[in-house]
């Protein structure tokens, strides 16, 4: 169940991302923000109530309402027009429970693939805490396309596999996934970078 909303969850890092780069209207935004918020949380508390005290299933599903509360959150104050530091240092907590969440796939889990997607989420909700919560504007382009790039295969990809029962997770897997993460952050960097001014060229007269 979890990865049916781990699947709308990339739809909605993807459309925030756009939404960043300007591409996306803050409004039309929220209404997804809502809907995959709700989802996020209803989805965990069903899990929570299916566990029946298995530490393991409360533990996969706790991690579920960090993405949850975000995307409420984020859907609420734009249609509020609330101001975004709230959302950006809650993205802190967020940013610091994942290295959490990817400590504990690594070790208790037994999940390095996890472990590694969780660690890109770290890296992505720190991005929201610096442009939203410090304020750091100069870094809204290059958070917007990490979050467009890094959406599927940290979502979208992993759900899809693991609805189809095709997710295998080892550490020579995990390795692989790092890597690629890493390669889209740095296309993230240059898709970012400013365009160099075009030298006005002159006719030159004899």
């Amino acid at each position: 169940m979890g990865s049916v909303g781990l699947l709308y969850v990339g739809a909605v890092l993807f459309v925030n991302g756009l939404m960043l780069l300007g591409t996306v209207p803050v409004r039309s935004a929220s209404v997804l923000n809502l809907f995959v918020g709700a989802l996020q949380c209803v989805v965990p508390t069903v899990l929570l109530i299916q566990a029946q005290g298995d530490s393991s299933a409360v533990l996969a599903a706790s991690g579920l309402y960090l993405f949850g509360f975000t995307y409420l959150y984020v859907g609420i104050s734009n249609l509020a027009g609330f101001e975004p530091e709230g959302i950006g240092w809650f993205s802190l907590f967020v940013a610091c429970a994942a290295l959490v969440y990817s400590f504990l796939s690594f070790t208790v889990s037994n999940d390095p693939v996890f472990g590694v997607i969780w660690l890109a989420w770290a890296a992505l909700w720190t991005l929201f805490f610096l442009v939203l919560g410090l304020g750091r504007e100069n870094l809204s382009r290059f958070t917007g396309w990490a979050a467009v790039l890094l959406s599927q295969p940290t979502c979208t990809v992993p759900a899809f596999l693991i609805l189809t029962d095709n997710f295998h997770t080892t550490p020579a897997v995990a390795a692989g996934w790092a890597g690629a993460l890493l390669v889209l952050l740095g296309l993230a960097k240059i898709l970012a970078a400013p365009k160099a001014a075009v030298p006005q060229t002159h006719p030159v007269f004899n």
